[in-house]
């Protein structure tokens, strides 16, 4: 990973969230006795995501790297303590989260178009005396994501532990807390479920959704399907290999609470990682 790279993710993260957190005029910095801004500590986070490394490698790398933490507002001598910047991390909310991947997510051309899929993310491998202690027994996340087919951004995210729950009923709620933004949802037979259909359609949104096939007319109802939007229900494949090959496919958080959030903010690191290459390419061809 280049330093060119480096910089120009952290020029496209830094003003996502500034807009998020609302205190993009205060000094990054503590001034008087304060703390870090909002702004600032995402920041670190979505680089911390970026370079796949620990807290303290993360403050030890961005010490050589004046320009990097010049983007941020920073010094090398305003940086964090590890310890700092680790528990930052707990006053970072979902709801943040959710805002930071659609401000991430507004960086693509969106076609209105989206997909959902599930997929899983290992725990990280704790020792035996800690998962005696905490009773850290569920060994993958379900992630759930909302994709849109023709960016490949991601829209939304929802973390589970368990695995109960339909996730037919679990689409129809990201839908709803999307349905401005959607006119079609593409889905796998797993959230083939009739009242999911009819609050899709009740949002405005055409459910792309093939049914199991009981009787004659499910044959009809499946070949009005657009083939080629449904089609495009496999962009949430090709992302969730993306972000696992390049992000890694275990979480280093070991709080259900803390997971959820990683996950989320892997997706944000995702949706600008992207945006970036996308550009580059499209200056590349103009060229």
């Amino acid at each position: 990973m280049s330093m060119t790279q480096i910089s120009r993710f952290t020029s496209e993260i830094v003003p996502v969230a500034q807009r998020v957190t609302g205190d993009g005029d205060e000094s990054a910095a503590p001034e008087g006795g304060g703390g870090f801004a909002d702004y600032a500590l995402v920041s670190l986070h979505c680089l911390r995501i970026y370079l796949d490394t620990s807290y303290r490698m993360t403050i030890d790398l961005l010490k050589e790297m004046p320009q990097i933490t010049g983007e941020i507002g920073l010094n090398a001598a305003d940086l964090p303590s590890p310890s700092t910047l680790c528990k930052a991390f707990d006053r970072i909310s979902m709801s943040v989260c959710r805002v930071l991947l659609r401000q991430s997510a507004q960086l693509h051309d969106l076609s209105e178009h989206g997909a959902i899929d599930a997929t899983f993310y290992e725990r990280s491998a704790a020792s035996r005396h800690y998962c005696q202690r905490t009773s850290y027994r569920v060994q993958k996340l379900k992630v759930t994501k909302l994709v849109d087919t023709d960016s490949q951004a991601v829209l939304d995210v929802h973390c589970s532990t368990t695995r109960e729950g339909s996730d037919a009923d679990l689409a129809e709620q990201i839908a709803r807390r999307n349905a401005s933004d959607l006119r079609s949802l593409a889905a796998d037979k797993g959230y083939d479920k009739q009242s999911v259909r009819e609050s899709l359609r009740d949002l405005g949104i055409r459910p792309l959704i093939k049914h199991h096939l009981f009787a004659p007319y499910d044959h009809a109802h499946n070949a009005r399907i657009d083939e080629q939007r449904y089609n495009q229900r496999s962009m949430t494949e090709t992302m969730n290999s993306a972000v696992k090959r390049s992000l890694g496919f275990a979480v280093r958080a070991r709080s259900w609470f803390r997971e959820f959030r990683e996950i989320a903010l892997m997706c944000v690191v995702y949706n600008v990682k992207r945006a970036i290459s996308t550009d580059q390419s499209a200056k590349a061809i103009a060229r």
